[in-house]
């Protein structure tokens, strides 16, 4: 359990009653805390309540090396102005010198002992460097100073504890409990004792008899059935929990902690049973609901992982329809599980729902995306950018639908966008300049073209899919071949067995006039084409052709056209019986 230490705030009006008023109650010092054994001069207090009010306006406008020096100065008039050394410690503090602050709270304790705020600065102290002993003695003060503060004694217990006194800490929760009546502070606090100390059952004699004063209250049995759980008592805790349910039929919390009991007991059809019931129930707080279901997704691919999250997430929709984190965490399901077509419309109602929330609209473009849906995903994104102009990704993905589209012009409108709003992210700057190249190859710019995939290429060297079109479409114009091969190489070696890059690193290879090489490689590039690329049975009959097979070359030219490369070119390869450029 986290330590529990109540650490206060000083206000300045505080302070300034802790200066005058208090001052005025103590006769040994004047209104400045100046007592040197005889009367002080009218000089001296003058001198005084200027340095001291001077350096608290240089304090109030963070002018604290001044203020540090004003302070010193009263402290050399006076040693003994507790209001100056409170005032020089809190600069100490905020200049991060904590070990001279403590020394300068430790006197002021010391003038002013009955100054609630001088020790509640000094407890923050010591709780910062973890001094639990000095802690206790200062809790022990302020209980003294203010004992109707039953926070004072909550720490002084916690503070027994963590030194392992834990009889004088069950004595605190006592006379705690004599004062404020039983709380669930009080009982949590003297669990932790009990479990310490090996009492497992007088902690669950105390939660038993906690039930049996308040049986409606269903916190109760989930602390008791946890308590039991964690000792191994599962039977136990079952018990406690079928109980609960009888005496509150329909508790989320309760049919959660019986899905945890049943797991631990490898029951996991039981447990999941109860995580339905519980994501059923509307009360039950869907952020818990939304952790539970990320607890899944970490166990993908697990195939059970997979089909109880997607039950889960369809509950959680239809038990919160009107919540868009729950069509959020459904459609991140389904995403990963690769149900893209069901995801669009569970995206669609979470930005219908929330607009606000970014990464819903920005998982739904790349749903439109991954579906093809190219009218759709420029539409979602151009609604979304007007909402969220300045997301890299978004302007991203819109450009690709664009670019996709053949629209290279609102492509590179918006794909331009990305360097100036993402400079740290070198995968997506690769991948927007790789964009960029497409839309001037799409203007045949090839000057800018190759420029921006030069680009691509600074910011992530292994990006597969530049160094493969960049290297095609030079080989397309014949233009530094030798750079050209390099690229489509490392592509291959990169992402072995595709076909495309198989088919470009054969083109290359032709191109420099290196047929036996290229057979290989475009032969390559056709065992691993499931889809019977035209294009590459087009360029295997090339490459038989200036092998000297003819005859083959003109069969694959044919099987080429059957395919559905119906161009003038190759119609000429066929007719002519020979390679047109």
């Amino acid at each position: 359990m986290k330590q529990r230490f109540i650490i206060l705030f000083v206000l300045l009006p505080a302070v300034l009653q802790g200066v005058a008023v208090q001052r005025r109650n103590a006769p040994e010092t004047n209104n400045f805390g100046i007592d040197d054994g005889k009367p002080a001069n009218d000089l001296d207090s003058s001198m005084v309540r200027q340095l001291f009010f001077s350096a608290l306006r240089e304090k109030t406008i963070e002018n604290y090396q001044l203020a540090a020096d004003l302070f010193n100065r009263i402290l050399q008039i006076d040693p003994t102005n507790d209001a100056s050394l409170y005032e020089l410690a809190r600069i100490k503090r905020l200049q991060n010198n904590e070990a001279a602050a403590r020394e300068l709270f430790e006197k002021a304790v010391a003038v002013k002992p009955n100054n609630e705020y001088y020790w509640l600065a000094l407890a923050e102290s010591y709780e910062k460097t973890n001094n639990i002993t000095k802690l206790e003695s200062v809790f022990k003060e302020l209980i003294r100073i203010n004992p109707d503060k039953p926070e004072y004694e909550f720490d002084s217990a916690n503070a027994c504890f963590l030194q392992k006194k834990y009889d004088e800490a069950l004595a605190i929760y006592k006379h705690l409990e004599k004062n404020l009546g039983l709380s669930d502070e009080i009982i949590a606090g003297r669990q932790k004792i009990y479990l310490k100390q090996g009492k497992i059952n007088q902690a669950t004699d105390e939660l038993e008899e906690m039930i049996r004063i308040n049986p409606d209250k269903m916190r109760y049995y989930i602390l008791l059935a946890e308590l039991y759980n964690s000792n191994g008592l599962n039977d136990k805790a079952l018990k406690v929990l079928e109980k609960a349910e009888k005496v509150k039929d329909n508790n989320g919390i309760v049919h959660l902690a019986l899905a945890d009991i049943y797991r631990d007991k490898k029951d996991d059809n039981a447990s999941f049973k109860q995580l339905k019931l519980a994501f059923a129930i509307p009360d039950l707080s869907i952020d818990q609901k939304i952790h539970i279901i990320s607890g899944y997704l970490s166990k993908f691919p697990d195939v059970n992982a997979k089909a109880n999250a997607l039950e889960l997430g369809h509950l959680l929709i239809l038990t919160h329809p009107l919540n868009a984190k729950a069509f959020n965490i459904y459609g991140d399901i389904l995403m990963q599980t690769e149900k893209y077509k069901e995801a669009r419309p569970v995206y669609k109602k979470a930005v219908e729902l929330n607009n606000q929330i970014y990464a819903s609209w920005e998982q739904l473009v790349r749903v439109d995306l991954i579906g093809s849906q190219l009218d759709d995903a420029v539409k979602d994104g151009e609604e979304a950018l007007t909402l969220f102009p300045n997301q890299a990704w978004l302007n991203y993905l819109v450009g690709i639908a664009c670019l996709q589209k053949k629209d290279y012009k609102k492509a590179l409108s918006y794909v331009s966008n990305v360097p100036s709003l993402e400079t740290q992210d070198n995968s997506l700057l690769s991948q927007t300049y790789s964009a960029i190249g497409d839309c001037y190859h799409g203007f045949k710019d090839n000057k800018k073209s190759d420029e921006a995939y030069g680009k691509s290429i600074q910011y992530n060297p292994d990006n597969v899919y530049t160094l493969n079109n960049f290297a095609y479409y030079l080989s397309l114009r014949g233009e530094d071949l030798d750079k050209a091969a390099e690229m489509s190489k490392h592509a291959n070696d990169l992402q072995p067995n595709n076909s495309s890059f198989e088919d470009t690193y054969a083109w290359i290879l032709f191109k420099q006039k290196k047929y036996a090489e290229a057979r290989v490689w475009i032969e390559k590039a056709l065992v691993n084409d499931k889809d019977k690329n035209p294009i590459e049975v087009e360029h295997y009959g090339d490459i038989l052709f200036y092998l000297g097979d003819t005859v083959a070359a003109l069969q694959k030219w044919n099987k080429a056209k059957q395919l559905g490369n119906d161009t003038p070119v190759l119609d000429r390869k066929i007719n002519e019986k020979k390679y047109i450029e």
